[in-house]
Order: structure tokens, then C-alpha cells, then sequence
């Protein structure tokens, strides 16, 4: 029988962590069988999972094992935990990814899975995978297990903070757009973690057409369970809380929201009373000098000078005809105005690759420029 599949999504630092930790806990608690799947970059999801330890990260693993020409084993990546008075282990992966500015998040996301998928992820005797994502990026990496239906069930993680919950919006309503293609992942509801008594986020559920399936109290005793790699759940309040959700999602008792999420007026205006007026636009001419009044173009700035126009928009024009590797380079240095520093994360290639795209490029454009 292939495991129940279900993805956890929370704003970074909102708790969704612990909450997948703890959940986890409480099913190997019940006999079950569980694999925590840890899908944030930051690949810290089973730390206190595994009593503080880092698992090594299926990117890299194989990275290494690919220099080598190597295969990636199930060994290599999946990590078992056996815990005194758990009448069942506690398996945990890592999917990791790029060091901070040296790659794409999402792509690590997707590569990941890619490599599970070939180890027969779904096929493993497992009874339930739950999924710790980050919520609050947008790349499409993070959304795979909703554009794929690799999750059967989503549950979404908040606290009362207007940012938390409009990560869960977002979250609710990329499900919703995943739906219109076929997508077949279905959205349990909403936790509430660090709940402070203020109800926004159950006021934000009512609107949105949410289920609200547990509220976890702000809890000194529980963090510091936490922080020193310890359970939640050994402790009566909060284990209680987490053993009636658990039962609930195995025994069926949840019926999926056919959540229609908030558009961004109607969201923020959950908060107070919102201006119907448009933003005043800023003029060119008071961004190019401090001195002159604001609104005033000055007699300096480029982009108001009659006879600049037409040239910068053959520039413009020069640039579109480039070959698409060329004309994106040319885009951020001459339009967009990068630094080939800048351009080189953006691009994520070597400083001399760039040097060399960055000189063929300018030579095609001063060729296309002077010669049309």
C-alpha cells in the first residue's frame, strides 16, 4: 500500500518544523510508520527529529556521488532514528540545496525529488510522508508537491501575524490554480501555532473558507523542549492537541476546504480600514537631483532630453535582435542597469564566462547600432 502523502506549509520561522516534528512523533507514538521529508535549503526540518543532528542532504550526496560517477543508494540518504518508548522508528530525509547566493532553491526542490522518485519514494513500506515546505517563496520548486499531486493533503501552518497567514493565502490559492489543471492535492486546513488569543487567524479562516483543525498556545516549556531536541509532545497540553489532530487525519474524520482563499484587498482588509487611492507616482526628474523641487525635470536628467529618446529606444530596439543568451546580458547592463557582479548570480555563471558573453554581446550591439 503506497503511504499517505501530506505536505506542511508555513511562512519561514512561523513553527511549521516543530509542527511536522511533532506530528511525526505523535504517528511513530500510534505504530506508524513515518518518513519526515525535510524540503527547505536551510535543511534543518529533522534536527530535533534526530536529536540534534544533521543529516547529510540528498543535493549533497549527489553531488559527490556524481563526480565519482557513482549512484545514489537509499543508504546514502535516508536516515533512521530509533527512540526509547516509540514502539516504531523515525525515518527522515534531507533534500538541502544551494549555499546562499549559488543557486536556484527550487530547483534543488525539483532535482530532489527526481532523485526519490528513481529510489521508489511512493513504493517504500511506509505508512505516512509528511512534507516540511517553505511557504513563502513563490519559485515553482517549493510548489511540487501541489503541481505534481505528490501530496494527497496539505496542511498549512500560521500564527495571528498578518504575514504568516497571508503565506497560507498564497498557499491556498496556488493549491486552488494546481486544482484547475488537474492537480489532486486537497487542503485539510489551518494550524494555528503561537496562538496569542487575538483570533485573526481564525477571523482570516472564516473569509477564506478554512478549516482551523488545532491551536497551539505560545508555550516556554515546549520551545525549550525544542530547542534542546526534545518532543513537545511528552508534555500532556501539547501532546493532547497533537494526538486528537493525528487521529483525526488517519482515521478520515477531516473533511477537505473548498477554500477559496482572499484576493490581496479583501486580505489586508481583514486588518483595517484600506484607502481606495492610487499611490502617487515619482518623476524621473526629482529621482535624478535632489535640488529640484519635487515633479520638476531638470535640465540634467537623460531621460528628458528630447533628443535621448529616440536613441534609447534604438538601443532598445538593438538589444531585442541579439540571440537570447546576448540579449538578456545586454537587457540587465544596459537597461536594467546590473553590475556583472549582479549579473553573475543572477545567471549563475563563472566571472569569465560572463567577461566573454559580455564582450561578444557588446560587439553584436555596437555592430547592429552603428550599422542600422
Amino acid at each position: 500500500m503506497a503511504p499517505r502523502t501530506i505536505a506542511i506549509y508555513g511562512k519561514g520561522g512561523i513553527g511549521k518544523s516543530f509542527t511536522t516534528t511533532n506530528l511525526s512523533a505523535t504517528f511513530a507514538l500510534m505504530g506508524k510508520r513515518v518518513l519526515q521529508l525535510g524540503c527547505d535549503p536551510k535543511h534543518d526540518s529533522t534536527t530535533s527529529l534526530f536529536g540534534g543532528i544533521s543529516l547529510p542532504t540528498v543535493t549533497d550526496v549527489f553531488a559527490e556521488k556524481n563526480v565519482r560517477n557513482e549512484p545514489v543508494t537509499v543508504s546514502d540518504i535516508v536516515f533512521r532514528r530509533d527512540i526509547p518508548g516509540f514502539p516504531e522508528p523515525i525515518y527522515g530525509i534531507e533534500l538541502g540545496g544551494p549555499q546562499v547566493g549559488r543557486g536556484c532553491g527550487g530547483r534543488g526542490i525539483i532535482s530532489g525529488f527526481d532523485v526519490l522518485e528513481k529510489l521508489g519514494i511512493f513504493e517504500w513500506d511506509i505508512d505516512i510522508i509528511l512534507m516540511d515546505f517553505l511557504g513563502d517563496v513563490v519559485c515553482g520548486g517549493f510548489a511540487t508537491p501541489l503541481a505534481r499531486s505528490l501530496s494527497e493533503e496539505v496542511l498549512l501552518v500560521t500564527s495571528n501575524d498578518r504575514q504568516a497567514i497571508f503565506t497560507s493565502n498564497n498557499i491556498c490559492q496556488a493549491n486552488n490554480y494546481f486544482k484547475t489543471i488537474g492537480g489532486r492535492s486537497r487542503l485539510l486546513g489551518l494550524i494555528v501555532n503561537r496562538d496569542d488569543g487575538s483570533g485573526m487567524a481564525e477571523k482570516y479562516a472564516r473569509e477564506a473558507g478554512i478549516n482551523v483543525l488545532m491551536k497551539v498556545p505560545y508555550d516556554m516549556e515546549a520551545r525549550d523542549m525544542d530547542d534542546s531536541f526534545d518532543f513537545a509532545v511528552r508534555l500532556p497540553g501539547i501532546g493532547g492537541k497533537f494526538l486528537k489532530l493525528a487521529t483525526e487525519i488517519i482515521e478520515g474524520l477531516i473533511l477537505p476546504c473548498e477554500a477559496k482563499g482572499l484576493e490581496f484587498k479583501d486580505f489586508v482588509s481583514l486588518f483595517g480600514e484600506v484607502s481606495d487611492e492610487l499611490p502617487a507616482a515619482a518623476t524621473a526628474g526629482e529621482l535624478f537631483s535632489r535640488s529640484a523641487p519635487h515633479g520638476t525635470p531638470t535640465a540634467n536628467d537623460p531621460s528628458e532630453e528630447p533628443g535621448n529618446a529616440p536613441e534609447r529606444q534604438r538601443l532598445v530596439d538593438c538589444i531585442r535582435k541579439l540571440p537570447e543568451e546576448e540579449r538578456e546580458v545586454c537587457s540587465l547592463l544596459e537597461i536594467e542597469g546590473k553590475t556583472p557582479a549582479e549579473i553573475a548570480i543572477l545567471k549563475n555563471i563563472g566571472a569569465e564566462e560572463l567577461e566573454t558573453l559580455i564582450a561578444r554581446a557588446r560587439r553584436n550591439l555596437k555592430k547592429l547600432f552603428f550599422e542600422s
